[in-house]
C-alpha cells in the first residue's frame, strides 16, 4: 500500500476519535485499503474512510502520535497552560512509564480544572492540604486514590518548580490489607480447557506459567525467548528491569506450533493493526475464558501471577527464589504469598489422624 496516495487527517465519528482516509476513488486504492486494513469503514455522512485512531494505527501510518495530555489540555484556563506543558515536558524527560504518565497527568489535571482561572503556582502548603481534604470530605476517593493525586501534585511542585520536599499532615481512613487473590490448579486447568484459540491460550498459560504482570505478555518480544536455555527475558519490566525467568517446558509445543501458524515479527503478540496486543485485550481474553468455564470468581487476570507464586511457595520454593522470579524490589512485597499459603495448612493433616 503507498501511503503517498492517501491523505489522513483526525476527527469525531459517532463519539470516536478517528482517522479519516481520503484519496481518489479508484476500486484499485479501495482493494489495497482493505487488504492493508480490513476494518477500514465507509461512512456515508462524511464521505471518507475511516479507522480507529489508536497508536498502533498511527505508526502503522506513519503518522505522528498524540501528544500526551492533547485531550485534557483543553479544559484548563489559559493561566495553567504553561504549568501544565511543563509538567509533562518533565514526566517525558525523566523516561516514566505510559501508565505514570498518564496517571499523574490526570490527577495533576484534576486539580487545575477546579483553580480555574487561579495560577497553580500561587498556592500555598495550605490551600493545597484544604483541597486534598475536599477530595476526602467532598469526592469521597478511597487512600490509594488520594495518594496518588499527592504524589502528582507534588511531582509538579518538587520536580518541575524545584521546591523543597511538601509533607501534607492529611487524615487518611485505614484501609483493610487484603491477601491477593487465587485460582486453584483445578480452575486453572478449567480455564485453559475453555480457551480454544491458539493464541489467547498461549498467553494465559505465559502468564500462569512464569508468574508475569499483564504488561509483561504484551511486551514479550520473539527475541526475548530462548528456547535453548529454557528462559525468558523480561525486558523493561516495572521499575525499569530487565529480568530473566523460567521458560515452562511443558509450553514448548504450543509455542512452536503458534509461531508456526502467527509468524510474529517483532512482539510475540501482535495486535490487529500490528505493534504490541493491549492490556486491554489480554484482561478481555482472561474474562471470556472465566465465563466459559463457569467460575464465579471477582478476579483479573493478574490472579494468574498471584497463584503462580502460591503455587510455587505451596511446592517448598525458597522465598528469596521466588522474589527473583516475580522481579520484587522488596522481600516484604513477596511475603504476602506466606500469609496465602498459610492458609493452605488447613488442608494439611495431623499425623494423629494416620494412627
Amino acid at each position: 500500500m503507498n501511503l503517498d496516495l492517501y491523505n489522513f487527517s483526525f476527527g469525531n465519528h459517532r463519539d470516536k476519535n478517528v482517522i479519516w482516509i481520503r484519496f481518489e476513488k479508484k476500486d484499485v486504492l479501495i482493494q489495497e485499503l482493505r487488504k492493508a486494513f480490513p476494518s477500514s469503514k465507509w461512512s456515508n455522512t462524511n464521505k471518507a474512510w475511516h479507522l480507529p485512531d489508536l497508536p498502533t494505527l498511527r505508526d502503522a501510518l506513519k503518522l505522528d502520535r498524540e501528544e500526551w495530555g492533547s485531550q485534557i489540555r483543553s479544559e484548563i484556563e489559559q493561566v495553567n497552560q504553561k504549568a501544565f506543558s511543563d509538567y509533562v515536558d518533565c514526566l517525558k524527560l525523566k523516561a516514566y512509564s505510559k501508565n505514570t504518565i498518564r496517571t499523574y497527568i490526570t490527577e495533576f489535571a484534576h486539580l487545575l480544572r477546579i483553580l480555574k482561572k487561579i495560577s497553580v503556582d500561587d498556592l500555598s502548603e495550605d490551600r493545597l492540604k484544604d483541597y486534598f481534604l475536599y477530595c476526602l470530605d467532598k469526592e469521597k476517593i478511597k487512600e490509594n486514590h488520594l495518594n496518588s493525586r499527592i504524589n502528582a501534585v507534588k511531582f509538579y511542585f518538587e520536580q518541575v518548580r524545584k521546591k523543597s520536599k511538601m509533607f501534607f499532615d492529611i487524615p487518611r481512613p485505614k484501609t483493610p490489607k487484603q491477601l491477593p487473590k487465587m485460582l486453584s490448579q483445578a480452575e486453572i486447568r478449567k480455564i485453559f480447557e475453555n480457551t480454544e484459540n491458539q493464541k489467547h491460550l498461549l498467553m494465559l498459560k505465559l502468564s500462569y506459567g512464569m508468574g508475569l504482570r499483564v504488561s509483561e505478555i504484551v511486551n514479550l518480544k520473539v527475541e526475548h525467548i530462548n528456547s535453548g536455555n529454557m528462559l525468558v527475558l523480561i525486558a523493561g519490566a516495572k521499575g525499569k528491569k530487565d529480568r530473566y525467568t523460567n521458560l515452562p517446558e511443558s509450553i514448548l509445543t504450543l509455542l512452536r506450533s503458534y509461531y508456526k501458524e502467527y509468524r510474529p515479527k517483532d512482539f510475540l503478540f501482535e495486535g490487529q493493526y500490528g505493534g504490541a496486543y493491549t492490556v486491554r485485550s489480554v484482561q478481555s481474553v482472561f474474562k471470556q475464558a472465566m465465563r466459559k468455564s463457569k467460575i464465579n470468581k471477582s478476579i483479573g487476570v493478574h490472579g494468574l501471577r498471584h497463584s503462580y507464586a502460591t503455587h510455587l511457595m505451596e511446592s517448598g520454593a525458597d522465598i528469596r527464589f521466588l522474589q527473583e522470579l516475580l522481579g520484587h524490589n522488596s522481600i516484604r512485597t513477596t511475603q504476602i504469598y506466606t500469609h496465602i499459603t498459610d492458609i493452605s495448612k488447613t488442608k494439611v493433616k495431623s499425623p494423629l489422624d494416620f494412627l
